[in-house]
């Protein structure tokens, strides 16, 4: 009688090709993985951008020359969204804003310095301000004093920049102007404007690189 024996290749050959399929289906899900785990990353980098550009930071274009020479047209400067969450806007501040309902340019938010607090009477005289009768220091303007008499331009409803004072600023408003007092459409015209279109202050010119500094 022939004894029979099992066939050693034939088994080790089963043996090879299901190692094989297996180790294909370990890639396929390794690499199934990476893809997911990948666009999880993606995501969350997505949405902690348009978090961080809503509630912290986001950055502002300068368009026009209304606060020269502290800030260039065509620079752009980083806003914290979070500064007056927990405080209010200070003397000085930088701040951008929302349109005021009073206010004729079509850009959406606006950029100034808060010159006048709330309670406070705003005055002009000689070229300087003057606060509550006191002498408003500046330092972030030329020496000297301003000329608030703008020339007058062809259909320009505001035939000078002069500050229709003296000006009682209401309960939670702040009175803001532009660096740049003779070509700066402000609360000369639209009046002081309320904490809540305040969108944050301005902190920092990153670009260009060349003007970086911080405010």
């Amino acid at each position: 009688m022939t004894a029979l024996t099992p066939d050693r290749a034939g088994d080790a050959g089963s043996g090879s090709s299901q190692s094989g399929r297996a180790l294909s289906v370990h890639r396929h899900r390794s690499r199934s993985r990476r893809l997911i785990d990948w666009g999880v990353i993606l995501l969350v980098v997505l949405l902690g951008t348009v978090l961080l550009r809503t509630y912290v930071v986001q950055s502002f274009y300068i368009p026009s020359g209304s606060m020269l020479p502290t800030l260039q047209i065509g620079d752009r400067i980083i806003v914290n969204k979070l500064a007056y969450k927990f405080g209010n806007p200070q003397r000085g501040d930088i701040v951008v804003f929302a349109r005021p309902p009073l206010e004729n340019q079509n850009y959406p938010d606006l950029v100034k310095r808060i010159v006048g607090l709330p309670g406070e009477t705003i005055s002009s005289q000689g070229g300087q301000l003057y606060i509550d009768g006191k002498l408003l220091k500046e330092p972030w303007l030329p020496p000297g004093p301003q000329d608030y008499t703008g020339a007058l331009q062809e259909n320009d409803p505001h035939p000078q920049f002069d500050l229709p004072g003296p000006v009682k600023i209401p309960p939670g408003e702040y009175y803001v102007m532009g660096d740049n007092r003779t070509n700066s459409q402000d609360s000369r015209f639209f009046g002081p404007i309320p904490k809540s279109l305040i969108v944050g202050k301005a902190v920092a010119v990153v670009w260009p690189l060349s003007q970086f500094k911080g405010l």
